[in-house]
Protein backbone atom coordinates (compact mmCIF):
# COMPACT_ATOMS: atom_id res chain seq x y z
CA UNK A 1 0.00 0.00 0.00
CA UNK A 2 1.55 3.28 -0.37
CA UNK A 3 0.68 7.16 -0.43
CA UNK A 4 -1.85 6.63 -3.44
CA UNK A 5 -4.06 4.36 -1.36
CA UNK A 6 -7.82 5.29 -1.75
CA UNK A 7 -10.14 6.06 1.37
CA UNK A 8 -14.04 6.16 1.57
CA UNK A 9 -14.78 8.49 4.32
CA UNK A 10 -18.60 8.60 5.42
CA UNK A 11 -19.32 11.75 7.01
CA UNK A 12 -21.16 14.98 7.22
CA UNK A 13 -20.24 17.51 4.96
CA UNK A 14 -22.22 19.94 7.85
CA UNK A 15 -19.10 19.58 10.11
CA UNK A 16 -15.34 21.07 10.31
CA UNK A 17 -13.84 17.95 11.14
CA UNK A 18 -15.06 16.30 8.84
CA UNK A 19 -13.54 19.03 6.35
CA UNK A 20 -10.44 19.03 8.37
CA UNK A 21 -10.05 14.92 8.23
CA UNK A 22 -10.47 15.15 4.92
CA UNK A 23 -7.99 17.71 3.50
CA UNK A 24 -5.24 16.01 5.71
CA UNK A 25 -5.53 12.86 3.93
CA UNK A 26 -6.21 14.44 0.54
CA UNK A 27 -3.04 16.51 1.26
CA UNK A 28 -0.64 13.32 1.95
CA UNK A 29 -1.66 12.08 -1.17
CA UNK A 30 -4.80 10.03 -0.62
CA UNK A 31 -7.44 9.27 -3.11
CA UNK A 32 -10.19 10.52 -0.94
CA UNK A 33 -13.82 9.62 -1.58
CA UNK A 34 -16.42 11.54 0.71
CA UNK A 35 -20.08 10.69 0.87
CA UNK A 36 -22.50 12.59 2.93
CA UNK A 37 -25.77 12.65 3.95
CA UNK A 38 -25.70 16.53 3.93
CA UNK A 39 -24.79 18.81 0.65
CA UNK A 40 -21.87 20.06 -0.11
CA UNK A 41 -21.79 23.61 -0.41
CA UNK A 42 -18.11 24.57 -1.32
CA UNK A 43 -16.49 22.75 -3.88
CA UNK A 44 -13.90 20.19 -3.13
CA UNK A 45 -10.07 20.47 -3.11
CA UNK A 46 -7.47 18.25 -5.39
CA UNK A 47 -7.97 14.62 -4.66
CA UNK A 48 -11.25 14.39 -3.21
CA UNK A 49 -14.09 13.32 -4.76
CA UNK A 50 -17.87 14.04 -3.35
CA UNK A 51 -20.93 12.08 -3.47
CA UNK A 52 -24.51 12.93 -1.61
CA UNK A 53 -26.48 10.59 -0.53
CA UNK A 54 -30.47 10.50 1.54
CA UNK A 55 -30.14 10.54 5.24
CA UNK A 56 -32.47 8.90 7.64
CA UNK A 57 -32.77 10.29 10.76
CA UNK A 58 -32.94 7.38 13.99
CA UNK A 59 -35.75 7.57 15.50
CA UNK A 60 -39.08 5.68 16.26
CA UNK A 61 -41.57 8.39 14.66
CA UNK A 62 -39.28 8.79 11.48
CA UNK A 63 -37.20 5.69 11.06
CA UNK A 64 -37.77 5.10 7.21
CA UNK A 65 -37.21 1.62 5.97
CA UNK A 66 -37.18 2.52 2.62
CA UNK A 67 -34.71 5.16 3.06
CA UNK A 68 -32.50 3.08 4.75
CA UNK A 69 -32.49 0.36 2.17
CA UNK A 70 -32.57 3.30 -0.77
CA UNK A 71 -29.22 4.43 0.84
CA UNK A 72 -27.87 1.40 1.69
CA UNK A 73 -27.92 0.52 -1.78
CA UNK A 74 -26.72 3.89 -3.24
CA UNK A 75 -23.63 3.35 -0.53
CA UNK A 76 -22.39 -0.27 -2.15
CA UNK A 77 -23.01 0.60 -5.43
CA UNK A 78 -20.52 3.67 -4.59
CA UNK A 79 -17.87 1.20 -2.87
CA UNK A 80 -18.38 -0.86 -5.61
CA UNK A 81 -17.40 1.88 -8.20
CA UNK A 82 -14.18 3.34 -5.62
CA UNK A 83 -13.07 -0.21 -4.43
CA UNK A 84 -11.40 1.98 -1.67
CA UNK A 85 -9.14 0.13 0.86
CA UNK A 86 -11.48 1.13 3.83
CA UNK A 87 -14.59 2.48 5.07
CA UNK A 88 -14.29 5.13 7.10
CA UNK A 89 -17.69 6.28 8.90
CA UNK A 90 -17.52 9.44 11.49
CA UNK A 91 -20.48 8.78 13.69
CA UNK A 92 -21.94 5.78 15.31
CA UNK A 93 -25.69 6.34 14.46
CA UNK A 94 -26.97 6.84 11.12
CA UNK A 95 -23.43 6.74 9.00
CA UNK A 96 -22.37 3.92 11.68
CA UNK A 97 -25.83 2.06 10.26
CA UNK A 98 -24.81 2.56 6.92
CA UNK A 99 -21.54 1.38 6.53
CA UNK A 100 -22.54 -1.55 8.67
CA UNK A 101 -24.99 -2.42 6.52
CA UNK A 102 -22.59 -2.08 3.13
CA UNK A 103 -21.11 -5.38 4.88
CA UNK A 104 -17.96 -3.76 3.34
CA UNK A 105 -14.36 -4.18 5.44
CA UNK A 106 -12.40 -2.86 6.75
CA UNK A 107 -14.76 -0.54 8.51
CA UNK A 108 -13.57 2.29 11.11
CA UNK A 109 -16.25 3.73 13.29
CA UNK A 110 -15.35 7.28 14.81
CA UNK A 111 -17.69 8.27 17.94
CA UNK A 112 -18.19 11.78 18.14
CA UNK A 113 -19.75 11.88 21.60
CA UNK A 114 -23.65 11.66 21.94
CA UNK A 115 -23.61 9.04 19.85
CA UNK A 116 -22.36 6.39 22.39
CA UNK A 117 -22.86 8.88 25.34
CA UNK A 118 -27.08 9.09 24.72
CA UNK A 119 -27.70 6.08 22.78
CA UNK A 120 -28.82 3.96 25.84
CA UNK A 121 -31.51 6.48 26.26
CA UNK A 122 -33.55 5.49 22.97
CA UNK A 123 -34.78 1.65 22.58
CA UNK A 124 -34.26 1.99 19.25
CA UNK A 125 -30.55 4.15 19.25
CA UNK A 126 -29.22 1.40 21.09
CA UNK A 127 -29.26 -1.71 19.81
CA UNK A 128 -28.73 -0.39 16.06
CA UNK A 129 -25.53 1.44 17.58
CA UNK A 130 -24.62 -1.64 19.26
CA UNK A 131 -24.42 -3.30 16.39
CA UNK A 132 -22.62 -1.17 14.09
CA UNK A 133 -19.47 -0.77 16.80
CA UNK A 134 -19.33 -4.05 17.04
CA UNK A 135 -19.33 -4.91 13.43
CA UNK A 136 -16.81 -2.47 12.68
CA UNK A 137 -12.95 -3.60 12.96
CA UNK A 138 -11.74 -0.74 14.82
CA UNK A 139 -13.68 2.14 16.76
CA UNK A 140 -11.91 5.38 17.43
CA UNK A 141 -12.88 8.26 19.86
CA UNK A 142 -11.40 11.38 21.73
CA UNK A 143 -12.12 11.27 25.49
CA UNK A 144 -11.82 8.35 28.02
CA UNK A 145 -15.16 8.28 29.39
CA UNK A 146 -16.09 8.14 25.91
CA UNK A 147 -13.80 4.60 25.30
CA UNK A 148 -15.55 3.50 28.53
CA UNK A 149 -18.96 4.20 26.90
CA UNK A 150 -17.85 2.04 23.86
CA UNK A 151 -16.97 -1.22 26.24
CA UNK A 152 -20.25 -1.07 27.48
CA UNK A 153 -21.83 -1.72 24.25
CA UNK A 154 -19.36 -5.02 24.23
CA UNK A 155 -16.59 -3.65 21.77
CA UNK A 156 -13.14 -5.59 23.09
CA UNK A 157 -11.11 -3.24 24.18
CA UNK A 158 -8.01 -4.23 21.72
CA UNK A 159 -10.45 -2.59 19.02
CA UNK A 160 -10.79 0.91 20.60
CA UNK A 161 -8.36 3.24 19.76
CA UNK A 162 -8.38 7.27 21.12
CA UNK A 163 -7.52 9.77 18.82
CA UNK A 164 -7.92 13.48 18.98
CA UNK A 165 -9.55 15.42 16.30
CA UNK A 166 -6.74 17.98 17.00
CA UNK A 167 -6.03 21.48 16.99
CA UNK A 168 -4.18 23.03 13.82
CA UNK A 169 -1.17 24.79 15.65
CA UNK A 170 0.08 26.26 12.54
CA UNK A 171 -3.58 28.34 12.14
CA UNK A 172 -4.68 28.44 15.60
CA UNK A 173 -1.52 30.52 17.64
CA UNK A 174 -0.59 33.63 18.98
CA UNK A 175 -0.51 36.61 17.36
CA UNK A 176 -1.09 40.92 18.21
CA UNK A 177 -4.37 41.77 18.66
CA UNK A 178 -6.49 42.55 15.77
CA UNK A 179 -6.87 46.33 16.61
CA UNK A 180 -8.79 46.26 13.11
CA UNK A 181 -11.03 43.68 14.20
CA UNK A 182 -11.72 45.22 17.49
CA UNK A 183 -12.75 48.16 15.83
CA UNK A 184 -15.20 46.81 13.88
CA UNK A 185 -16.54 45.19 17.08
CA UNK A 186 -16.66 48.52 18.68
CA UNK A 187 -14.28 47.08 21.57
CA UNK A 188 -11.66 49.33 21.02
CA UNK A 189 -9.48 49.21 24.55
CA UNK A 190 -12.34 47.23 26.37
CA UNK A 191 -11.54 43.99 27.82
CA UNK A 192 -12.72 41.59 25.31
CA UNK A 193 -14.50 38.12 26.95
CA UNK A 194 -15.55 35.32 23.96
CA UNK A 195 -17.73 32.21 24.08
CA UNK A 196 -17.82 29.91 20.23
CA UNK A 197 -20.55 27.76 21.72
CA UNK A 198 -23.79 27.43 19.40
CA UNK A 199 -26.48 28.76 21.03
CA UNK A 200 -28.11 25.92 21.95
CA UNK A 201 -29.33 24.65 25.49
CA UNK A 202 -26.13 22.13 25.81
CA UNK A 203 -23.94 25.01 26.07
CA UNK A 204 -25.75 26.67 28.40
CA UNK A 205 -25.48 30.29 27.66
CA UNK A 206 -27.69 31.66 30.37
CA UNK A 207 -24.95 30.71 32.66
CA UNK A 208 -22.69 33.27 30.53
CA UNK A 209 -25.23 36.30 30.56
CA UNK A 210 -26.52 35.79 34.55
CA UNK A 211 -22.50 36.32 35.20
CA UNK A 212 -22.28 39.41 33.20
CA UNK A 213 -23.99 42.13 35.65
CA UNK A 214 -21.33 40.59 38.45
CA UNK A 215 -18.38 41.24 36.22
CA UNK A 216 -19.96 44.40 34.88
CA UNK A 217 -20.12 45.51 38.75
CA UNK A 218 -16.10 45.22 38.74
CA UNK A 219 -15.54 46.06 35.16
CA UNK A 220 -18.58 48.30 33.85
CA UNK A 221 -16.53 48.16 30.48
CA UNK A 222 -15.66 44.52 30.08
CA UNK A 223 -17.76 42.97 26.28
CA UNK A 224 -18.73 39.65 25.85
CA UNK A 225 -18.78 38.52 22.39
CA UNK A 226 -21.35 35.71 21.47
CA UNK A 227 -20.93 33.97 18.73
CA UNK A 228 -22.28 31.30 17.01
CA UNK A 229 -25.88 30.78 15.86
CA UNK A 230 -29.33 28.31 17.38
CA UNK A 231 -32.37 27.97 18.55
CA UNK A 232 -31.75 30.16 21.66
CA UNK A 233 -30.51 33.06 19.86
CA UNK A 234 -33.79 35.27 19.84
CA UNK A 235 -34.38 33.91 23.70
CA UNK A 236 -30.72 34.86 24.56
CA UNK A 237 -30.87 38.52 22.97
CA UNK A 238 -34.27 38.97 25.18
CA UNK A 239 -32.28 37.79 27.83
CA UNK A 240 -29.80 39.68 27.31
CA UNK A 241 -32.11 43.18 26.89
CA UNK A 242 -33.76 41.60 30.52
CA UNK A 243 -30.61 41.45 32.37
CA UNK A 244 -29.88 45.16 31.05
CA UNK A 245 -26.46 43.94 29.66
CA UNK A 246 -26.76 44.64 25.97
CA UNK A 247 -24.07 47.29 26.46
CA UNK A 248 -21.85 44.83 27.53
CA UNK A 249 -23.02 41.97 24.58
CA UNK A 250 -22.42 41.25 21.10
CA UNK A 251 -24.06 38.79 19.25
CA UNK A 252 -21.97 38.15 15.95
CA UNK A 253 -23.59 35.19 14.80
CA UNK A 254 -21.42 32.21 13.12
CA UNK A 255 -17.98 33.19 12.31
CA UNK A 256 -16.34 31.44 9.10
CA UNK A 257 -13.47 28.81 10.54
CA UNK A 258 -10.81 30.82 8.93
CA UNK A 259 -11.65 34.30 11.42
CA UNK A 260 -11.42 32.50 14.16
CA UNK A 261 -8.31 33.26 15.01
CA UNK A 262 -8.92 36.51 14.00
CA UNK A 263 -11.33 36.72 17.12
CA UNK A 264 -9.86 34.62 18.89
CA UNK A 265 -6.21 36.74 19.13
CA UNK A 266 -8.35 39.88 19.77
CA UNK A 267 -10.04 38.58 22.69
CA UNK A 268 -8.60 38.56 26.27
CA UNK A 269 -10.42 35.50 28.17
CA UNK A 270 -11.91 32.68 26.59
CA UNK A 271 -15.24 31.20 28.31
CA UNK A 272 -17.43 28.33 27.98
CA UNK A 273 -20.00 27.27 29.73
CA UNK A 274 -21.33 24.01 28.13
CA UNK A 275 -23.43 21.25 29.76
CA UNK A 276 -21.82 18.31 28.19
CA UNK A 277 -19.04 17.67 25.85
CA UNK A 278 -17.36 14.43 24.07
CA UNK A 279 -13.59 15.43 25.48
CA UNK A 280 -11.88 18.77 24.95
CA UNK A 281 -14.39 20.70 22.94
CA UNK A 282 -12.37 21.79 19.63
CA UNK A 283 -13.64 25.77 20.28
CA UNK A 284 -11.94 25.55 23.74
CA UNK A 285 -8.38 24.02 22.33
CA UNK A 286 -7.88 26.64 19.59
CA UNK A 287 -8.09 29.54 22.63
CA UNK A 288 -5.88 27.48 24.08
CA UNK A 289 -3.73 27.39 21.35
CA UNK A 290 -4.10 30.96 20.32
CA UNK A 291 -2.82 31.48 24.14
CA UNK A 292 -5.63 32.69 25.56
CA UNK A 293 -6.59 32.17 29.25
CA UNK A 294 -9.51 29.80 29.14
CA UNK A 295 -12.54 29.80 32.07
CA UNK A 296 -14.34 26.18 31.46
CA UNK A 297 -16.97 24.35 33.28
CA UNK A 298 -16.52 21.18 34.87
CA UNK A 299 -17.98 19.22 32.29
CA UNK A 300 -16.61 16.17 29.85
CA UNK A 301 -12.94 16.07 30.01
CA UNK A 302 -11.86 19.83 30.95
CA UNK A 303 -10.47 19.29 34.41
CA UNK A 304 -7.35 16.86 32.54
CA UNK A 305 -6.70 19.89 30.11
CA UNK A 306 -7.06 22.81 31.98
CA UNK A 307 -4.74 23.26 34.52
CA UNK A 308 -6.57 25.20 37.60
CA UNK A 309 -4.60 28.38 38.43
CA UNK A 310 -1.83 27.45 35.73
CA UNK A 311 -4.03 27.72 32.47
CA UNK A 312 -7.03 29.00 34.00
CA UNK A 313 -10.00 27.71 36.03
CA UNK A 314 -13.02 25.26 35.69
CA UNK A 315 -15.68 26.07 37.75
CA UNK A 316 -19.37 24.42 38.03
CA UNK A 317 -21.45 23.79 35.63
CA UNK A 318 -24.79 26.17 36.08
CA UNK A 319 -22.88 28.61 38.71
CA UNK A 320 -22.76 31.93 37.07
CA UNK A 321 -21.28 33.75 40.29
CA UNK A 322 -18.25 30.77 40.49
CA UNK A 323 -18.01 31.96 36.56
CA UNK A 324 -18.23 35.64 37.36
CA UNK A 325 -15.55 35.22 40.24
CA UNK A 326 -13.12 33.52 37.62
CA UNK A 327 -13.58 36.27 35.02
CA UNK A 328 -12.62 39.32 37.38
CA UNK A 329 -10.13 37.60 39.12
CA UNK A 330 -8.51 37.20 35.76
CA UNK A 331 -9.09 40.89 34.59
CA UNK A 332 -7.99 41.86 38.29
CA UNK A 333 -4.52 40.36 37.18
CA UNK A 334 -4.15 40.88 33.33
CA UNK A 335 -0.25 39.69 34.33
CA UNK A 336 -1.52 36.38 34.03
CA UNK A 337 -3.37 36.68 30.52
CA UNK A 338 0.57 35.99 28.95
CA UNK A 339 1.37 33.34 31.30
CA UNK A 340 -1.79 31.38 31.41
CA UNK A 341 -2.22 31.46 27.68
CA UNK A 342 1.75 30.40 27.56
CA UNK A 343 0.84 27.33 29.34
CA UNK A 344 -2.27 26.47 27.39
CA UNK A 345 0.05 26.33 23.82
CA UNK A 346 1.79 24.10 25.12
CA UNK A 347 -0.68 22.13 26.34
CA UNK A 348 -2.31 21.82 23.02
CA UNK A 349 1.38 21.44 21.65
CA UNK A 350 2.37 18.09 23.23
CA UNK A 351 -1.15 16.60 23.59
CA UNK A 352 -3.62 17.95 21.14
CA UNK A 353 -1.68 18.29 18.21
CA UNK A 354 -3.58 18.11 14.74
CA UNK A 355 -0.61 17.06 12.93
CA UNK A 356 0.24 14.30 15.22
CA UNK A 357 -2.96 12.86 16.20
CA UNK A 358 -3.75 12.38 12.31
CA UNK A 359 -0.53 10.80 11.59
CA UNK A 360 -1.16 8.15 14.24
CA UNK A 361 -4.47 7.86 12.09
CA UNK A 362 -2.67 6.97 9.29
CA UNK A 363 -0.63 4.59 10.95
CA UNK A 364 -4.06 2.91 11.88
CA UNK A 365 -5.47 2.62 8.39
CA UNK A 366 -2.49 1.04 7.26
CA UNK A 367 -2.17 -1.47 10.16
CA UNK A 368 -6.23 -2.13 9.43
CA UNK A 369 -6.03 -2.55 5.81
CA UNK A 370 -2.54 -4.66 6.14
CA UNK A 371 -4.77 -6.97 8.29
CA UNK A 372 -7.35 -7.38 5.79
CA UNK A 373 -4.75 -8.04 3.21
CA UNK A 374 -4.93 -5.30 0.94
CA UNK A 375 -1.67 -4.16 1.08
Amino acid sequence: MNNKMKLCILATAASVHSHRWVEFFAGKGYEVHWVSCTPFHEPARRGVYTYEIPSFPLSLATLGISNIIYATIKLRGLLKEIQPEVLHAHYAGMYGLLGTLTSFHPMIITAWGSDVLFAGRSLLKRPLVKMALRKADLVTCDAEHMRQAILRFGVHESSIRIIYFGTDINKFSPSMKNKNLRTQLGVFDRPMIISLRSLEPVYDLETLLLAIPHVSTKFPKAIFIIAGEGSQRDYLKKMASNLKIVDNVKFTGSIPNHRLPDYLNASDIYVSTSLSDAGLSASTAEAMACALPVIVTDSAENKLWVKEGEGGFVVPVKDPVALSEKIIYLMKNPKKFAQYGSFNRKIIQERNNYYVEMAKMEKLYREVVKRYGKA
